[in-house]
C-alpha cells in the first residue's frame, strides 16, 4: 500500500482538534505554531494528495494574532471550494466557474468560522459536487492518503484527504447524497450529516423543492463531531428541531436497530463490506442493544427518482450557469460528466413532479422505520473505495452513472428526508482501506447518534494511519 501521511512530533502531534484547541488554550502551544505545522505538513503531502484548491496561507498566517473565540479557537482547519468564503474563489471543482473571489460569506460560512477556526484554504471538490470521487477532466485526482491508487470518496474528498493524512484535524464538507459521508467512510473518518436546518443551508440548494444538502464536518474523533454541533447550536436558532447539547460519552440507553443489509440496486454486497456489517452487529449486541434484519421500506424506484432529481441540478448549472453559478459562468469549460448528467435531465424532465412526489412519500416510509426502531444500520457504501479512474468523470457516461449509483445506494435517503446520519470507520479491507459502517436516526437525533458512536469508538476504537 502506498500510504502518505504527514504526523509527526510538532506542534499538532496526533492530537484532534479539541486537543489542539485545549493546548492553545492553555499556552502549551500558540495558533501560530499550530498552523505553522499544518502547513508544514500540507507542503509534505499536497504534491501527491492534490487535497487542495485554493491555498489561503498568508491570510491565516495573519489571523494568528487575532483573538479567536469557540470551540475550537485557533485551530486549522478548511473550507469546501463550494462554499463561498471571502477573498477565496469558489470554483466548485470546475473550469467552468469564474476565478474571481468571493465578496461576502455564505451564511454557513459564518457558523463555521464562528467556531474559532483558522481556515488555511479551501479544499478540492469534483465539479459542482455531482459525484462520489474527487476526481477531474482537467487536473489531477485528490487521492486517499491510505494508498493513493484509490480514490478519497467525493465530494468533500479534499477535506478527507487533508484530515486522515494528519495535515488538518477538522475540516468542512457538505452532504446532499453522502458527500461527507462517502469520503469520511473512503478515508477512515467520522462523517457525521446532520439533520436539515441544523446547520446553515447550502447557497445553491436551499432554494430547491427538496433541500438535500447539510454542511458539517469530517473528523477523526467522535467528539470533534460533536462539539462542532455543540458550538453552532449554542449560536444558531435551529426552528424546532429537538436541542442536542453537548454530547460528550456514550448513552446508557440500550437501543433498538433496523439492520438494512441489501442495496436498494438488487446487488450484492463486497465481502469486505459485508464482513464489517456482520461485525458490527456482534459488536451492538455484545453491548445489549437489539438488532433486527428488516426490508427497504422504498422500492427499486427510489433510486431512479433520486438520481433524477439529482440530474436536475446539473441541468441547473448547465442551462443557468450565470443565475446559478455566478457572472463569468462559462458552460463551454464543463467537463463531461455534469454535461451528460444534465442531458439526462433534459430527456427525463417530463417525470419532475412525479419524482418529488414520490421522493416525499418514500421519505415518510424511511422515517417510520424510526416508529419502531432508534436507529438504522447499513453500510455506508455497497463496497470498499474504488482506484481512482473507476469514477472517472471523462468516461462513459452510461457505464459510470451506473457503477456510481451501484456504489453509493445507502446514503441519499437520509438527505431526500433530512434525516441525520453518521459513518463510523469501524472495519478495513484485507489490504487495509478503511471500510465505513452507517447509522441513521430520525430527523433532530443526533444525539442518539453520538451517543451510540461514542460507545463504538469506545468499544473498537478507530484505525490510525500512522499506525499502518
Amino acid at each position: 500500500m502506498k500510504h502518505v501521511h504527514a504526523f509527526g512530533d510538532d506542534a499538532l502531534g496526533d492530537s484532534d482538534a479539541l486537543d489542539v484547541a485545549q493546548r492553545i488554550s492553555s499556552g502549551q502551544v500558540s495558533a501560530a505554531e499550530v498552523l505553522d505545522a499544518a502547513l508544514a505538513r500540507l507542503d509534505r503531502v499536497e504534491p501527491t494528495l492534490s487535497a487542495i484548491a485554493f491555498d489561503d496561507r498568508e491570510r491565516a498566517r495573519a489571523r494568528t494574532g487575532d483573538d479567536f473565540h469557540g470551540a475550537f479557537a485557533g485551530v486549522p482547519s478548511a473550507i469546501k471550494n463550494n462554499t463561498a468564503f471571502s477573498g477565496v474563489p469558489t470554483r466548485n471543482g470546475s473550469a467552468a466557474t469564474p476565478a474571481a473571489s468571493a465578496s461576502a460569506d455564505e451564511a454557513f460560512t459564518g457558523e463555521f468560522l464562528g467556531a474559532g477556526f483558522n481556515v488555511i484554504g479551501a479544499t478540492a471538490t469534483p465539479a459542482f459536487g455531482l459525484t462520489a470521487t474527487t476526481e477531474f477532466a482537467d487536473r489531477a485526482p485528490t487521492r486517499n492518503p491510505w494508498d493513493t491508487d484509490f480514490s478519497s470518496g467525493g465530494s468533500s474528498g479534499g477535506a478527507a484527504a487533508l484530515v486522515a493524512s494528519g495535515v488538518l484535524p477538522i475540516a468542512h464538507g457538505n452532504d446532499g447524497g453522502g458527500s461527507i459521508r462517502i469520503p469520511a467512510a473512503a478515508c477512515g473518518l467520522v462523517g457525521l450529516k446532520p439533520s436539515r436546518g441544523r446547520t446553515a443551508p447550502a447557497a445553491m440548494a436551499g432554494k430547491l423543492p427538496i433541500d438535500l444538502v447539510s454542511n458539517g464536518v469530517l473528523t477523526r474523533s467522535v467528539r470533534d463531531s460533536a462539539a462542532f454541533l455543540a458550538d453552532v447550536e449554542s449560536r444558531r436558532d435551529t426552528g424546532g428541531l429537538p436541542p442536542i447539547g453537548h454530547v460528550e460519552g456514550p448513552g446508557s440507553r440500550r437501543l433498538r436497530v433496523a439492520l438494512v443489509n441489501a442495496p436498494i440496486t438488487g446487488r450484492l454486497l463486497d465481502a469486505p463490506t459485508n464482513s464489517a456489517l456482520n461485525d458490527t452487529v456482534e459488536l451492538l449486541e455484545s453491548l445489549g442493544h437489539r438488532v433486527e434484519t428488516v426490508p427497504l421500506p422504498v422500492e427499486r424506484s427510489y433510486i431512479d427518482d433520486f438520481a433524477d432529481y439529482w440530474a436536475m441540478m446539473a441541468f441547473g448549472i448547465d442551462r443557468f450557469g450565470p443565475k446559478t453559478v455566478g457572472k463569468g459562468f462559462d458552460r463551454s469549460q464543463l467537463d463531461p460528466f455534469t454535461q451528460a448528467l444534465s442531458g439526462r435531465f433534459f430527456r427525463r424532465m417530463y417525470r419532475l413532479p412525479f419524482v418529488i412526489r414520490r421522493l416525499n412519500k418514500g421519505t415518510a416510509a424511511f422515517r417510520g422505520l424510526c416508529d419502531q426502531f432508534d436507529v438504522v444500520l447499513s453500510p455506508t457504501l455497497a463496497h470498499a473505495t474504488p482506484q481512482i479512474g473507476y469514477l472517472s468523470p471523462t468516461g462513459d457516461f452510461d457505464e459510470i452513472f451506473d457503477k456510481l449509483i451501484d456504489y453509493v445506494s445507502f446514503t441519499p435517503a437520509n438527505n431526500v428526508s433530512g434525516t441525520p446520519a453518521v459513518t463510523l470507520p469501524l472495519a478495513s479491507t484485507p489490504d487495509g482501506l478503511p471500510v465505513g459502517v452507517h447509522f441513521s436516526a430520525d430527523i433532530g437525533d443526533e444525539r442518539t447518534l453520538l451517543e451510540l458512536s461514542y460507545e463504538l469508538e469506545a468499544a473498537r476504537p478507530f484505525a490510525r494511519i500512522q499506525d499502518a
